[in-house]
């Protein structure tokens, strides 16, 4: 029997910054409620560049875990922590039922220069995955970038980059988000050629405030 790949339902999931007061917690929980009719195959919560929202996005993904049928999976970097501080973050979410983390390198502090490993920490994406990899069998997204990351040396290195990571033990690759879906589907092709077989996941930014959106991309139409 042949199935059509237009029958297959959509898995989509949504990435969610920690809320700032009790106003935005609120906003987040009655967002979450209208989105758990999608089935999201999980929630992900992000971190501070610097680490600041750490307690914070512990906070929102334990109660999703707690409270609700939805899959938390908290974002876990390099940034500002040593080895142990994040292996034991990590020890912390699996106790609570946590089975999927998204594992970054992470951005310096706003105003703090070029990246700086941490003396004790991991120092790249790759070396977060195998350690997380070793302590638990958690489900592990990865951060993949079809313009390539800013900071590479090149789209060659870049790809190389991503598949250290996948080799370290990530289940999947989810990109930073783009306009041209050309852009996406070389990146894709490239991909395959490198060897990386793992599920690569197009990052989608909602635009909620279209007027902006179209400003940015074409100033005289929206004028």
């Amino acid at each position: 029997m042949t199935v059509n790949a237009c029958d297959q339902p959509i898995r989509v999931s949504f990435e969610f910054f920690p809320p700032a007061d009790a106003a935005m917690e609120a906003t987040l929980w009655c967002s979450l409620e209208r989105l758990a009719p999608l089935a999201p195959r999980f929630i992900s919560v992000t971190y501070g560049a610097d680490g600041s929202t750490r307690e914070r996005t512990h906070s929102v993904v334990t109660r999703i875990q707690r409270q609700s049928k939805l899959t938390g999976a908290p974002h876990l970097t390099c940034i500002g922590a040593s080895r142990a501080e994040i292996l034991d973050i990590a020890r912390a979410y699996w106790d609570e039922g946590v089975r999927h983390l998204v594992a970054l390198r992470g951005d310096p502090p706003q105003g703090g220069g070029a990246y700086r490993p941490h003396p004790d920490g991991f120092a790249f994406a790759a070396d977060l995955v195998a350690g997380l990899r070793a302590l638990a069998p958690f489900d592990i997204s990865v951060a993949a970038y079809p313009e390539t990351h800013p900071e590479a040396a090149s789209a060659a290195a870049d790809l190389e980059n991503l598949k250290r990571k996948i080799d370290a033990g990530a289940t999947r690759a989810i990109t930073q988000f783009f306009y041209d879906i050309g852009v996406f589907l070389r990146f894709r092709d490239r991909c395959a050629s490198a060897g990386i077989a793992a599920p690569l996941v197009p990052g989608v930014l909602p635009i909620t405030r279209f007027r902006t959106h179209l400003w940015r991309q074409h100033p005289l139409l929206a004028a």
